[in-house]
């Protein structure tokens, strides 16, 4: 055996070490599969053992499945790959009813007891295997993570682990952590219920447990005569009640855009009407449905394999290990104090500088707030916030810049205030650093022109909230370097965020994109079209924000900002003066967004979003005629498409699939899509060419479609199958 690792003892336990080779957290593999069906029918053939305990060598139990795993299911039946995933996800339902049944007869006696022992994070797989053993032991370990997180990528537990828990816990209770993919501490998974025990030590307690396990200790619940569902089936009276409200949040929170959770609810519903083992054929049906949704084979792409992928250095240049030992970061304002913060708590020693004393401590007390708050939630320590306060140096001198390999520049966004500060940082850290600056529109190539070696000069983009937003988009200037590429990616893996690579262009790649969407949704006021019709159309795509309420939560005054700036460069090219008429007109009135308590939203006195504001109407006289709610859609989705596509053109973006993972990560495009480029594969280049025709003959020029995407139509190709 290879990754399940087979051995007794004198004292009949078996013992099954989970230990895949070269990984540093065990993934399910087909071999590893095999390896663990082979082990326990040597455990339950041998009469010297008495009992199993599955546990793992490394510091964590399992991170789940191999997601290709469920790709070579499908590609393996040929004509029929529905059939290859069913027949897949039931081999694995017999191993681990195997395992829950543990030699039992049909009077539930006989059988051996078998616990888990999970010595760190236990996620999807690494979770559902568990399930299926008679108790559950979880070391005290406050980092681990226990969890069924599948939804996030666009599936479900198909391993049992939707129908275990929903037994074991009820709908109703089990409803977080299968629809949220809520992760926990082992503490809170206990009391949860997800586990049976927290101890010191799981492999000795799991031991102890086993020894001493009779046969009324190791029957599920649902394998015994007379079990009822916790909180009531569909047709109970409390259980109707459960189901009837489970179908409204579900939908409440998708838009009914996520094929996975419908199916989920779906397989819930009907598997509790019916005897635990038909329902887990009914689980494993809506699995392969959702394994045939092409929505889910693109999550599991861009969210998965792909961001998977990035994350660890799939574009990175050929470099030695540029790791960060020690970061100045300038600017302690929100941006610079996160940077400084998400550095820290990854054990990078941190110089946080500003101006003044008090700005500059200021920007470190932003840190030991957030940690407060993580302590008073469980997820810190009070030992843990010392060690990550002890690295963050808060000063004004330039002077403590000396040693550090990578600075990061978060001053105001003016190209002055940037170039006085890059020499002043430059000169006192050394010719070695790598400079970076944080910007969101400005041109990196321009602002690398007060840097004396523009080589090691670079842009990287955070996206506020820092210590929230998972990408980053980092941005080659003219003259960039590759070392400079490479401490960039480097330090992004450090603080644990996702990383994409993209060359200077103007509002780069993220903003470049969301820029339309927004300008697209204020143009349609102008037009008359009626706001909620806006607003709810992007929700109902997918989208996490309608464009108002975007435009709102940044602050139109920015919006104004960006648009002067824009009209100053492209001059008699700029294309959206209905827009500014729009915006300018917001800003004027001093409806400046939620800053302001008043924008395209009205707001209360504390500041919580109450509605549209009324004076649109006003302003803005709905047109008698209202578009289509496709219509909409499809002007704001387009609106962000077609810009991924003529970044790609242009060479802004140089992989398609940093261009799905960022603009999901960045800016939440319809994450049910895998992406823009995905999105577009799925409904196919001469079709998206099709809807562009028309969109660009009713609504004008900025709808035409790109040379690019026009040719793929004409030669039937796709951005994934034929690399665009």
């Amino acid at each position: 055996m290879t990754e399940f690792h087979y051995a007794t003892d004198d004292q009949g336990i078996a013992t099954l070490t989970w230990d895949v080779p070269g990984k540093s957290m065990n993934v399910l593999s087909f071999d590893a599969l095999d390896e663990l069906e082979a082990g326990i029918d040597a455990a339950l053939a041998d009469a010297a053992v008495k009992g199993i305990v599955i546990t793992s060598a490394k510091a964590d139990f399992a991170g789940g499945m191999d997601l290709n795993l469920l790709g070579r299911m499908r590609d393996s039946a040929g004509d029929d790959p529905a059939k290859g995933i069913f027949d897949g996800i039931m081999r694995m339902h017999g191993i681990l009813r195997k395992i829950e049944r543990a030699g039992m007869d049909d009077r539930n006696r006989g059988g051996k007891p078998v616990a888990a022992a999970l010595p760190g994070t236990a996620v999807g797989i690494g979770l559902e295997l568990p399930l299926a053993c008679h108790r559950i032991f979880a070391a005290d370990n406050p980092r681990a993570r226990i969890g069924l997180p599948e939804i996030m990528v666009g599936i479900f537990p198909g391993a049992g682990g939707t129908t275990r828990l929903v037994r074991k816990l009820g709908a109703m209770a089990a409803a977080p952590f299968l629809l949220e993919g809520k992760l926990n501490a082992p503490q809170k998974a206990k009391s949860a219920g997800l586990i049976d025990e927290v101890v010191d030590d799981p492999v000795a307690a799991a031991r102890a447990w086993v020894l001493a396990a009779g046969d009324a200790d190791i029957v599920k619940p649902w394998d015994r005569k007379g079990y009822k569902m916790p909180g009531g089936t569909p047709y109970h009276p409390e259980g109707f009640m459960t189901f009837v409200g489970a179908s409204a949040m579900v939908m409440g929170r998708t838009q009914g855009v996520y094929p996975a959770a419908r199916a989920l609810l779906s397989a819930v519903y009907e598997g509790a009407l019916v005897p635990f083992d038909t329902a887990l054929k009914i689980e494993a049906r809506w699995f392969t449905n959702i394994m045939m949704n092409p929505s889910s084979g693109a999550m599991i792409r861009s969210l998965f394999i792909n961001k998977e992928a990035l994350e660890k250095g799939a574009n990175r240049p050929d470099q030695p290990d540029q790791k960060v030992a020690r970061l100045g970061v300038l600017g302690a304002g929100m941006m610079g104090a996160g940077i400084a913060l998400v550095a820290a708590q990854t054990g990078i020693e941190v110089v946080l500088i500003d101006a003044k004393q008090q700005a500059a401590d200021r920007g470190r007390a932003h840190a030991e707030d957030y940690l407060d708050k993580g302590i008073k939630r469980g997820r810190t320590t009070p030992a843990q916030k010392d060690a990550v306060l002890g690295r963050i140096t808060a000063t004004t001198d330039y002077a403590r810049l000396a040693g550090c390999d990578l600075i990061v520049e978060a001053v105001f966004e003016d190209p002055q205030i940037k170039a006085e500060v890059t020499k002043s940082a430059e000169a006192a850290a050394g010719p070695e650093v790598i400079f970076a600056t944080n910007t969101s529109t400005l041109p990196i190539t321009d602002l690398a022109k007060a840097s004396q070696r523009p080589e090691q000069f670079i842009g990287i983009h955070f996206f506020s909230p820092v210590e929230k937003m998972n990408l980053i988009e980092i941005i080659k200037g003219k003259e960039t370097g590759e070392r400079a590429v490479a401490k960039a990616l480097d330090f992004v893996r450090q603080i644990r965020k996702t990383p994409i690579v993209v060359n200077d262009a103007r509002f780069f790649y993220a903003n470049r994109c969301i820029i339309p969407y927004l300008n697209e949704g204020i143009r349609m006021v102008a037009e008359g079209v009626a706001p909620p019709l806006i607003e709810n159309a992007a929700r109902l795509v997918g989208m996490p924000l309608g464009p108002l309420q975007l435009v709102d939560e940044t602050s139109i005054d920015l919006g104004v900002k960006i648009a002067k700036a824009t009209r100053a460069a492209l001059s008699d090219a700029y294309p959206d003066d209905a827009v500014d008429a729009v915006l300018f007109r917001m800003a004027d009135e001093g409806r400046l967004g939620r800053k302001a308590g008043a924008g395209f939203y009205a707001y209360d006195e504390t500041g919580k979003r109450i509605g549209l504001w009324d004076g649109l109407a006003a302003r803005y006289p709905l047109a008698e005629d209202q578009p289509e709610l496709t219509e909409v859609q499809h002007r704001l989705l387009f609106a962000q498409v077609l810009e991924a596509v003529r970044a790609f053109e242009d060479g802004v973006l140089s992989d398609i699939r940093e261009g799905d993972v960022g603009a999901i990560l960045g800016w939440g495009f319809a994450p049910w899509s895998g992406g823009p480029f995905s999105w577009l594969d799925m409904i196919g280049a001469a079709r998206a060419v099709e809807l562009c025709d028309g969109l660009r003959a009713r609504h004008g020029e900025r709808f035409a479609a790109p040379a690019l995407l026009r040719k793929m139509a004409e030669r039937g190709e796709s951005f994934y199958e034929n690399g665009g």
